[in-house]
């Protein structure tokens, strides 16, 4: 699944278009590297969002192409 679609489905990022726009700024990276929005995401993957002046970083636990508001958060744990 793509980045940006993982980021938004998994509700991490409200809009995918945010999302879109976030990769394309450098502020997310994947297993340590700068990810762009296209970059394929599987389990076990590692990805690191800076917000201003915080970042998130989390693991990929599972990868769906839609989920329930509920579930979203069974798809990643935080680190």
């Amino acid at each position: 699944m793509r980045l940006d679609k993982y980021l938004k489905v998994s509700r991490l990022i409200k809009r995918r278009t945010v999302a879109n726009e976030a990769c394309d700024a450098g502020r997310v990276t994947v297993n340590g590297k700068v990810a762009k929005a296209s970059v394929d995401v599987k389990a076990g993957d590692i990805i690191e969002i800076e917000f201003g002046n915080r970042s998130v970083k989390v693991r990929v636990l599972d990868v769906k192409e839609t989920v329930r508001k509920e579930e979203a958060s069974e798809m990643f744990e935080y680190i």
